[in-house]
């Protein structure tokens, strides 16, 4: 029994001792196999972006060796620092994004990230122009996808934000804190490797110098917030951190830290670009749909003038219900607006005492339009005010103003014409809630031409009242950018998909026929069955509308009529000055500050300046 007992103690302790040996060796093995470099077999975690939904592009998120740390800092580095480029690296004529390279840009200090379609100059003009109509042609539509596909940013911003995205990039100044900005990004760069450094005792040098470039800079960007409040002598302490940085690369870093310190740099530059959009988005919008102090300041002022002055006796009564005349309809809340229409139109009929104009406007701004019409008559023009909410008409029928009504139409990448789309978003106006009112308004008459309020006429449209409609209601000028079968909100089997859409601003109305069809009940029953599904209010009258008017539209000559000078930048000028009609659709209006500059002339030459009232409130659109 003893014997088998010694044995076994024995075979214990020889596996112990051989178990320590291992370890011995093992230990031994490891530092060895690091000092003759065969770490470098071995691979760190690489960088993932924080935000998946992040507005700048993606950090590649596959793993890599950890001797390649530096050149991914680069990288990272040079995806998400805003673009600052100078004047000679514009592309105008193509309206591609910025071509600046990576190396270019280390020359010249400047970063590089995604960039945006820039700004033409005056001087390129006609050659962005022309570039565009080649883009809508049908020839252009395999070099216009990879554009389409390279400006990823501008793309989604338009599908999210509309026409604002438009305005900000045609209204880009330039950076007052550029360097600030540079200044911040370096500082971030030399924070992620100085603990690293300073834990090299063989490099005390480098970490002083580090240190007191550190300190150097957080010393100027807290005494300054734009360029301008720099020291003379930036350029060099740039130089003195780009050397600092450039030396402390060559060396081993903490992985951990220079990750921690890049994903607060992203995160940080993520928030503020999204702070700032949402802030820019809202200011935007809050000019698009409030009233400028200085139109308020009109109509005040008409209004009370209105009230103080004796009432004029309306000598063109007659006129009004005549048939053998030549009816217009303009729907408006804006005094500026109508009267730009009205004058445009007179001054280039060719008998304006032909011409009857009718606005529709509410009671808020009922005798403010009365009193400008009373003081700027139009040559020999009637022109009469209604207010629709004391109009009598049925009780079943609403009474309130409704303008007419305009839909973003922004595309996605998963469209099957995405190639052929010149803009990425389109804004289409069609009839409102009013515009069905129209045959019981005027009930006397058989024909009217209904035009918006933000159109500008050119030509006579005496024509329009000799046309064979060929038994159609609504004469309309149809656009084939948009088809309706690219409407994802439309229900599909409902209407032709391969169809093109109508377009309010200029329509020739057959209201006999509109009566005899029954237009505004099928409309009304359409809308009725429509509501209550979930969606809006606006959506549920686009519905309608278009079932309303299917196979009830006359196709008016392209000629007639040129829309998007609300949004689209790039219309040729030759199309604008031989179309008839210019038709402002979208937010950016013309009496609006936020106005496209080269479109406003052609509205502005039809506005009376002289009255003493926009002198007086400081109207100057």
């Amino acid at each position: 029994m003893k014997g088998g007992g010694g044995g076994g103690g024995k075979r214990r302790w020889r596996v112990l001792v051989i178990g320590v040996l291992v370890l011995i060796i093992l230990s031994t093995l490891v530092p060895l196999a690091f000092l003759l470099g065969l770490h470098n077999g071995f691979h760190s975690p690489g960088f993932v972006t924080v935000q998946p939904s992040s507005p700048f592009d993606r950090i590649n998120a596959t793993k890599h060796p950890q001797r390649d740390i530096s050149v991914r800092v680069d990288e990272v580095l040079h995806r998400i620092n805003p673009v600052i480029p100078k004047k000679s690296d514009v592309h105008v004529g193509s309206r591609v994004m910025n071509g600046t390279s990576t190396s270019d840009s280390k020359k010249r200090g400047l970063p590089v990230s995604p960039a945006f379609k820039t700004k033409p100059s005056p001087a390129n003009k006609t050659k962005t122009e022309a570039s565009y109509k080649v883009v809508q042609g049908k020839t252009a539509n395999a070099s216009y996808k990879g554009v389409v596909n390279g400006d990823e940013t501008q793309r989604t911003c338009q599908l999210k934000y509309g026409s604002y995205c438009l305005w900000r990039e045609e209204n880009k100044e330039p950076l007052k804190d550029a360097k600030v900005k540079h200044m911040k990004d370096l500082l971030f760069v030399a924070r992620a490797y100085y603990p690293s450094i300073a834990k090299m005792p063989s490099q005390s040098k480098l970490t002083r110098d580090m240190k007191q470039n550190i300190q150097e800079f957080e010393r100027i960007l807290s005494e300054g917030s734009a360029d301008a409040d720099l020291p003379p002598q930036v350029d060099k302490k740039f130089q003195k951190m780009d050397a600092v940085i450039a030396k402390a690369k060559t060396f081993p870093v903490d992985c951990n830290n220079v990750d921690k310190k890049l994903r607060q740099i992203l995160d940080l530059t993520e928030d503020e670009a999204s702070f700032h959009m949402k802030q820019s988005v809202f200011l935007y919008q809050l000019a698009v749909q409030t009233m400028p102090k200085s139109l308020h300041c009109l109509s005040m002022r008409l209004t009370v003038e209105y009230f103080k002055s004796a009432p004029v006796e309306t000598e063109d009564s007659e006129k009004f219900s005549d048939p053998s005349l030549l009816h217009f309809v303009i729907i408006s809340d804006s005094i500026l607006a109508s009267s730009v229409v009205i004058n445009s139109t007179a001054m280039h009929a060719r008998e304006s005492k032909n011409f009857v104009f009718h606005v529709l406007t509410d009671e808020q701004n009922y005798f403010a339009m009365k009193q400008w019409f009373i003081r700027n008559p139009c040559k020999q023009a009637a022109i009469q005010v209604l207010n629709i909410e004391k109009l009598e008409l049925d009780t079943s029928d609403t009474k309130k103003l409704s303008l007419p009504a305009e839909f973003r139409v922004s595309f996605t990448s998963g469209d099957n014409n995405l190639a052929s789309q010149g803009n990425r978003t389109y804004y289409l106006s069609l009839f409102s809630q009013s515009h069905y009112l129209l045959p019981k308004i005027f009930h006397k008459l058989k024909k009217v031409v209904v035009l918006d309020h933000d159109v500008v006429v050119q030509r006579d449209l005496s024509p329009l009242w000799e046309l064979d409609m060929e038994g159609k209601v609504n004469g309309a000028v149809k656009t084939c950018s948009v088809r309706l079968g690219q409407l994802k909100s439309l229900k599909r089997g409902s209407v032709d998909a391969n169809a093109c859409l109508w377009m309010s601003g200029l329509n020739v109305i057959d209201l006999a026929r509109w009566r005899q069809l029954g237009v505004s009940e099928t409309y009304q029953k359409f809308y009725k069955q429509m509501s209550g599904g979930g969606e809006s209010r606006e959506a549920v009258a686009l519905q309608a509308t278009l079932l309303t008017f299917q196979d009830k539209v006359y196709a008016l000559d392209d000629k007639w009529a040129v829309s998007g000078l609300g949004y689209d930048y790039y219309i040729n000028t030759h199309t604008i000055e031989n179309a008839a009609i210019l038709h402002y659709n979208g937010n950016m209006k013309p009496w609006l500050e936020l106005g496209i500059p080269q479109y406003k002339n052609y509205w502005r030459k039809h506005l009376n300046r002289e009255d003493r009232f926009l002198s007086d409130c400081n109207v100057n659109p």
